[in-house]
């Protein structure tokens, strides 16, 4: 596979484009993109390190990084090993050198000396030893005062590695509050399957090559997840049909085959358009229907709610008990199990001897037992019969893998999927019950392709046609479908997250495209194991101490949105700001932040209020971030290009390597790594309580970065040391071929290999099935129906968002266009690179797209500054007149911020879009932010509307963000060495 390197002249080509599309370069001008390489000097000193980039946050593309004299001076991508980027290396990743070498880099521990809410924090230099006993102190006092609980920590997307701020800083303090971008980004994917059917199975596996590429709400092409970039491109060019569904023209779907440019927040409602189609035509695989998921269960109307203990492989605490009208065994007669879960067998009932078959001609009773993960009569036995991958659009040289053959039913067992039955419970009442598959047949009626089209803007006979296109497999033979639905963040931010993504769950079941060939198969598990799958470092070995069993009655935001006590992984970031301004349901009082923002989730106002009012605020990163501009304690930390850290690609890859450390890190930089065992043992806390069954040497209580990642990779039967070598000379792992009976196997679900480890049945054989109650994919949700008491949630559903015409239709009176916002940017990944020269030269303000009717008639042009306005606040972004857009509806860009202004908080509140969020406005099941899908005004910036008579957005003193590509302050963001070298 060739790569193409963008060089520096590349950079200058496209800055001339970009700045003549946006109408915001005004002057001839040396572009950034000419300068040199620093002046390193030629020497023979040079070598190539094969790497991991994390520029955008997720891919995890291979990359060469060229090191002459100890200097990084070329990042490109790795074409012969990196399978799963296909030698990608974009705009991000090679300004990535921009980034190491940037003079405002932090360098050393800082402290802050005005008081919160000045402009400027008034930094010092401090020592480490001063920084860890500040820390100790300072934490130490809130939980005495106030408890554990009285702390909260912020994470990213793991920009610097770890994400200890997902549970390590929480053992180490006794706290239940996460406040994660996991609650917008990807998370409310993870908390639908892992309720549903298996944690994380949303990701499609790209490299795997489905003939039909379905590509809803996401720019893959761009950045971040599932194989991005020119993996993406050249799938939607390779593959028999690609369907792309978003609201807007993107660069790649003027290549597909069919663009449905539906209404923002209308996702969940094409969806199970789709569905409703798929039913009707009897396009599913009655096979997967029937025996791997709860829809032949039977729902009985009236029934008193009952049930045995409900699963959560990943909760900290007790769930409640299941509380279900899922008819049980256990209802029908006293003595009966309450985990045998009942269907109707349509086969004649002739057996006398079992007190459930009453010898009805049209049929009987029978039961899934969930404790056995068997139907009755299905015989215990290890299933091992496989067939090779036949998939013909795999890339050359691909490992295929190898698939389980779907296992049949006992021939005297066909359950039920439509109809209504007589059933006589244990107190001798009769009552009507119907399978789950009934109750969701009917419910899709309400979005047929005719009603669909009116919610979604979608033509009727395009949503038949997209629908039967994807669900009709190209060759039957193969026993799976055309591929799986590759998914972005956009149907996770108009309050339905958590049932759009059942909804796409669901589709990708029935199907016939879950864990199979380029179907939704779950994040990449190699030879690491636990935690260290996706984020080596996340958790710590300090259990001792810790009251768990308190986590989900005092995690923040369970009140409101009770599931969170389920799931017991993260803290509502709107109901963490609400304690810490008011101190209810108590007092939130310090916090960390580790590479992380507050500009991703809820409105950005409130949030950089509650900041400030903490008592006391940690931040670990490379800049001086907004959300450092409210801390007490600033912590340099490493770029990726000084990492070293054993990495498995995220989504559904099947690739595992490394990063590896290309230069040395610069002044008093540490590994965030190290600084959280640092400050474990600044606390005199053990990191590990019992090093030896944590996996580490005996003694080891406060362990090094090496020795963790040689706990690590010892899988591969080598230090960490060792497989860096060995990376070097390899290059990627395909996890097929390594991991053979884990990632190398496909339905791994007929295996055992899918569920909660550790499960078997009584026979010792692994247990088939899902990690959910009733080992199923859940149509019908026991978590939801146990937790959610109104019980409209049981189903996957769809409802408008409130903030918009479908919702509130007199909303558009005032607020007359419809915002989305979110999109991917080539040189931008959410917040970050801002001060990248490359990158901000490239794109040097934020832009609202708008189509061109609508801003005629507002009198704009292309490149003014206008005003987007909603109810909660105002912000400022340049139009940019597109056709690829609705009339009616505008498109926003998100986590702006200018750290060319000297201030605290670096003037986010100029631009950021989430200024206009309602941040009480939120999915019920997950809390994530309602970020797109909501009304706003949009008018011309003038000189008599804005603040300093001027248009173009000030800071606090008067001075002009950058907004040109010819601003000269972009030269003062060239790389430094020699400041790197000294400091």
């Amino acid at each position: 596979m060739a790569t193409s390197l963008l060089t520096r002249r590349s950079f200058v080509k496209l800055a001339a484009v970009v700045g003549a599309a946006a109408g915001l370069a005004t002057a001839p001008h040396q572009a950034l993109a000419e300068t040199g390489d620093g002046g390193a000097s030629a020497s023979s000193d040079v070598k190539v390190v094969r790497t991991c980039c994390r520029a955008c946050g997720k891919n995890e593309c291979g990359v060469l990084v060229t090191v002459r004299d100890g200097r990084a001076i070329k990042v490109e991508g790795d074409a012969e090993t990196a399978f799963h980027s296909m030698g990608n290396c974009c705009t991000k990743s090679q300004s990535s050198i921009q980034a190491a070498y940037h003079p405002d880099r932090l360098y050393h521990p800082l402290k802050r000396t005005n008081p919160k809410g000045e402009t400027d924090p008034g930094w010092v230099r401090i020592s480490w030893d001063e920084a860890y006993a500040t820390i100790a102190e300072k934490f130490q006092e809130l939980i005495d005062k106030y408890g554990g609980e009285s702390m909260f920590f912020m994470g990213g997307t793991s920009r610097i590695w770890t994400q200890h701020a997902y549970a390590g800083w929480l053992q180490l303090v006794g706290s239940p509050n996460a406040v994660t971008a996991w609650q917008i980004c990807k998370g409310p994917r993870h908390m639908a399957t892992q309720m549903q059917s298996e944690f994380a199975y949303s990701w499609m596996a790209t490299t795997d090559r489905p003939r039909v590429f379905v590509q809803w709400g996401t720019a893959t092409e761009i950045s971040n997840y599932d194989e991005s970039c020119r993996t993406t491109v050249d799938l939607a060019n390779t593959a028999d049909e690609y369907i792309s569904i978003d609201p807007r023209r993107t660069g790649l779907n003027h290549e597909a085959d069919t663009w449905a440019h539906l209404r923002p927040g209308t996702d969940g409602a094409l969806a199970l358009s789709w569905a409703n189609v798929i039913i009707e035509n009897n396009l599913f695989k009655d096979l997967f229907v029937k025996r791997w998921t709860n829809a032949p269960f039977l729902v009985v109307d009236g029934m008193e709610p009952s049930g045995g203990p409900l699963v959560n492989t990943i909760a900290w605490s007790e769930l409640k008990p299941m509380r279900t009208r899922l008819l049980k065994e256990g209802d029908l007669k006293e003595s009966g199990s309450v985990a045998r879960y009942m269907v109707w067998d349509e086969l004649a009932g002739t057996d006398d001897a079992h007190p459930l078959h009453d010898n009805d001609p049209s049929g009987h009773l029978t039961y899934f037992d969930a404790e056995t993960g068997l139907w009755e009569g299905e015989p215990d036995e290890v299933w091992n019969e496989f067939y090779d991958n036949p998939q013909p659009n795999l890339p050359k040289g691909t490992v295929p893998g190898r698939i389980a053959k779907e296992s049949p039913f006992n021939p005297e067992i066909d359950p039920a999927l439509r109809g209504t039955f007589d059933v006589e419970l244990a107190d001798g009442a009769t009552y009507k019950a119907r399978p789950v598959w009934d109750h969701f047949a009917e419910y899709t009626q309400n979005f047929t392709p005719e009603k669909a089209a009116e919610i979604t803007g979608v033509a009727a006979e395009d949503i038949e046609r997209m629908a039967k296109t994807w669900a009709t497999p190209l060759d039957p033979s193969t026993g799976y479908g055309n591929g799986g639905l590759q998914y972005g963040l956009a149907p996770e931010h108009a309050c339905n997250a958590i049932q759009n993504n059942r909804i796409f769950d669901t589709l990708v079941g029935i199907t016939g495209n879950w864990d199979t060939p380029a179907g939704n198969r779950g994040p990449t598990c190699g030879t690491f194991s636990g935690a260290e799958d996706a984020q080596p470092t996340i958790v710590t070995g300090h259990f001792e101490g810790v009251d768990f069993t308190t986590f989900h009655d005092k995690i923040l935001g369970h009140e409101k949105i009770p599931t969170l006590s389920w799931w017991q992984q993260w803290a509502d970031a709107n109901a963490v700001q609400d304690a810490i301004l008011t101190g209810d349901p108590y007092p939130v009082r310090g916090g960390l932040c580790e590479a992380s923002g507050f500009m991703n989730q809820g409105n950005s106002t409130k949030y950089w209020e509650a900041l400030n009012a903490l008592d006391f605020f940690v931040v670990q990163d490379l800049w001086k971030t907004p959300a450092a501009g409210a801390a007490d304690i600033l912590l340099p930390v490493y770029h990726w290009l000084e990492v070293d850290c054993p990495r498995i690609s995220q989504g559904s890859t099947g690739a595992q390597g490394a990063n590896c450390r290309a230069i040395e890190p610069p002044g008093d930089c540490k590994f965030d790594v190290d600084i959280v065992t640092d400050v474990y043992k600044a606390m005199g806390v053990p990191y590990a309580d019992d090093p030896v069954s944590f996996g580490l040497p005996e003694g080891c209580t406060y362990p090094t970065s090496e020795q963790l990642f040689d706990k690590v990779v010892a899988p591969m039967g080598m230090t960490w040391a060792e497989y860096k070598e060995a990376f070097q000379e390899h290059g990627w792992w395909d996890c097929r071929e390594i991991a053979p009976e884990t990632w190398g196997t496909y339905r791994r679900y007929e295996t055992g290999m899918c569920s909660k480890p550790g499960l078997v049945t009584p026979a010792g054989n692994p247990m088939k099935g899902m990690s959910t109650p009733t080992r199923k994919m859940e149509i019908w949700s026991t978590a939801l129906e146990t937790y959610e008491s109104e019980g409209k949630f049981n189903l996957p559903s769809w409802e408008p968002a409130a903030h918009n015409e479908l919702g509130d239709p007199s909303v558009k009176d005032e607020w007359p266009f419809l915002m989305t916002t979110g999109r991917r940017i080539p040189v931008y990944f959410h917040s970050e690179h801002r001060q990248l020269p490359w990158c901000r030269e490239l794109w040097p303000a934020p832009r609202m797209e708008i189509n061109p009717d609508d801003a005629q008639k507002l009198g704009i042009e292309q490149g003014d500054w206008v005003w987007i306005e909603s109810p909660n606040g105002k912000v400022r972004q340049t139009a940019d007149l597109y056709y690829g857009i609705e009339p009616g509806v505008v498109n926003a860009e998100h986590q702006w911020w200018f750290p060319e202004l000297n201030q605290a908080g670096g003037g986010f509140d100029l631009c950021t879009i989430n200024c206009l969020v309602d941040g009480d406005e939120q999915d019920p099941l997950c809390g994530a932010s309602y970020l797109r899908a909501y009304n706003v005004k949009v008018y011309k910036a003038t000189p008599e509307n804005s603040p300093f008579g001027n248009p173009v957005p000030c800071g606090v003193d008067g001075t002009e963000i950058i907004f040109d590509s010819s601003d000269d302050r972009l030269k003062a963001w060239l790389p430094n060495y020699e400041i790197r070298k000294e400091a």
